[in-house]
């Protein structure tokens, strides 16, 4: 198991990393989700034995680590930036650790190939790195770390400079890949679609702190906090503050719907999820006046940003549904869907699942 026992970065009069606790169990598939600059290059640097905690400890397998160098822990790290060594061919960059481990030249085969088929690489493995594109020198990097029996594998956003198919392909393929091995990953991801697709257990950070940890559907479904929904929402969750009395809700004095029985009367802030809010009105839906400011039409979805309560709100909705900028419209909400928290964003009610956390 690796913990993180309240652990903290700072570099001069910057933090960043605020004090942090957590647990990765061997054999788990974890996510770090955050924007850029959210603070997960640096806790897998503080992972890794890379960086020193400037406070806390780093636990692992039950040992202290925290002053352990990188070179004397069994980790393996992948950047989004590719890292090969230039004079070596395909082959020699991939078993580079498996012969600094001592592993038999047979063994260093099999794995060397088996490693090089599911990345995609098997006909370059005789080239040099300069010889490849971008995306197949990622894939080299990945393989070299992959190919190890490491007991920490660190990913921070490998598939980002990968095409589509093959980013496809491989978010597939990774959690099969360490479904069999005990060894704790953790990858890094600014894409909330990706880490669902994944699943398993997410950290979403935010400003250098974790809003929320837990099962990745979890942490979607029922966020516990208003951070925490922020972080896990592509496009932009959004919001307005209500007033909850008797059987309704108010928005803004104007727009009001039905309460949720269990909700006690008060202040909250209401989020909603873009896919919550379409074009077309559909049976118990809320209908939101706007000003349209951008509307984005692909071949299978409209994305629409208008300005409504005072801020920018977006919808999300299969087909095209064509608006001009500047017009006023009507979109229309499924409150029943939406998340109510506290005034100070703690997670009071989900009604992506129908209950509070």
């Amino acid at each position: 198991m690796l913990e993180l026992k309240n652990i903290a970065k700072r570099v001069g009069a910057e933090t960043h990393i605020h004090p942090t606790s957590l647990e990765f169990k061997p054999g788990s598939f974890n996510i770090l989700l955050g924007t850029t600059l959210a603070g997960k290059t640096t806790l897998m640097q503080l992972m890794a034995g890379l960086e020193k905690p400037t406070a806390g400890e780093i636990w692992f397998g039950g040992v202290d680590v925290t002053g352990v160098a990188v070179q004397k822990r069994n980790v393996s790290m992948v950047y989004q930036q590719f890292i090969n060594y230039p004079n070596m061919s395909v082959y020699d960059n991939i078993a580079s650790p498996l012969r600094v481990g001592g592993v038999d030249s047979a063994e260093i085969k099999r794995r060397v190939g088996a490693m090089a088929e599911l990345m995609r690489i098997s006909a370059m493995l005789d080239r040099r790195p300069s010889e490849l594109s971008g995306g197949q020198q990622q894939r080299t990097a990945m393989a070299r770390a992959l190919v190890k029996d490491s007991d920490l594998i660190l990913l921070d956003e490998p598939l980002a400079n990968l095409d589509f198919k093959l980013r496809e392909e491989l978010r597939d393929e990774l959690p099969k890949l360490f479904g069999t091995r005990e060894c704790v990953v953790v990858y890094a991801t600014t894409e909330p679609t990706e880490a669902l697709l994944f699943g398993g257990v997410t950290a979403a950070l935010h400003e250098g702190r974790v809003a929320d940890f837990g099962p990745t559907g979890d942490v979607y479904r029922q966020p516990a906090t208003l951070t925490g929904a922020q972080v896990f929402s592509e496009p932009p969750i959004n919001t307005v503050k209500v007033n909850k009395s008797g059987d309704r809700v108010s928005a803004d004095g104007n727009v009001n719907w039905a309460a949720p029985a269990d909700l006690p009367d008060g202040d909250y802030i209401v989020g909603i999820r873009a896919h919550h809010i379409v074009p077309v009105e559909t049976p118990g839906s809320v209908p939101i006046d706007g000003t349209i400011k951008i509307a984005e039409l692909s071949g299978s979805e409209s994305m629409v940003h208008f300005d409504a309560f005072g801020s920018d709100w977006v919808s999300l909705s299969h087909g095209v549904h064509p608006f001009d900028a500047g017009a006023a419209a009507t979109l229309y909400a499924d409150m029943s869907a939406c998340f109510y928290f506290t005034p100070d964003g703690k997670l009071v009610r989900s009604g992506e699942t129908g209950g509070g956390r």
